[in-house]
């Protein structure tokens, strides 16, 4: 849970600093070390999703499961948006 918030308010402040938004985002990705955390992330995801996209346009995402450079990743997430 905590890993997933940190890595999406840090994509958030990549998309700031960029001059875009959360808004702007069509599609995560999300990697995953194990499924076990599916659930937790799903949740913490959603209530990101809920906070930062008001207009209800969803970005769609992709879940993978795969191996992290580091034993301490659990999760790793990017993002493709477009801006004007």
């Amino acid at each position: 849970r905590v890993q997933t918030r940190r890595t999406l308010e840090n994509v958030k402040a990549i998309l700031e600093a960029g001059g875009s938004s959360v808004e702007d985002v069509l599609m995560f990705r999300v990697y995953l070390t194990t499924r076990d955390d599916f659930a937790a992330m799903n949740e913490v995801y959603g209530e990101f999703i809920k906070e930062n996209v008001p207009s209800g346009a969803l970005p769609s995402r992709t879940t993978v499961f795969v191996d992290l450079p580091h034993e301490v990743m659990l999760v790793e997430i990017d993002a493709l948006a477009v801006t004007a």
